[in-house]
This record gives C-alpha cells, structure tokens and sequence, in this order.
C-alpha cells in the first residue's frame, strides 16, 4: 500500500484536507458503482471484478489527476 505524502498533494495544488474530502467523494462513487457491478455479477457470471480497496482506487485516481474537481 502506498502511502501519499503531503508533498505529493501540494504538487496537485491541494492541502491534505482538501485532498481526503475530493478522494473520499470519488470513493463512494466507485463503491457505487461496484455495488450495481455485484448485482449484475449475479445475473452475468462472466463479468471481471476488481478486488483493489477502493480508497487506494481513489488516491490513485487523484494522484493520477484522473478525477476532475473545482476548487
């Protein structure tokens, strides 16, 4: 597990309150998202699941500039 320093996130014009709040609505989001993934799972066994915690999804996504936020 990789851990984010504040360096990091200072490099993305964030704080680190700024940066747990925009990771943590991007979280749910993706919890969401897996959550209609499992229902349909069951229907369609073929369907891929990715087991990747979704909090380290979401720093990943940030760190990666992949998630579009106002500041």
């Amino acid at each position: 597990m990789k851990v984010v320093s504040p360096e990091e996130l200072k490099k993305l014009g964030l704080n680190r309150y700024e940066a747990i709040i925009i990771a943590s609505q991007h979280a749910r989001y993706l919890n969401s998202e897996r959550i209609a993934k499992l229902e349909r799972l069951e229907e369609d066994p073929s369907l891929e699941f990715d087991a990747r915690k979704i909090t380290m999804v979401a720093l990943k996504d940030l760190m990666e500039n992949k998630i579009k936020f106002k500041k």
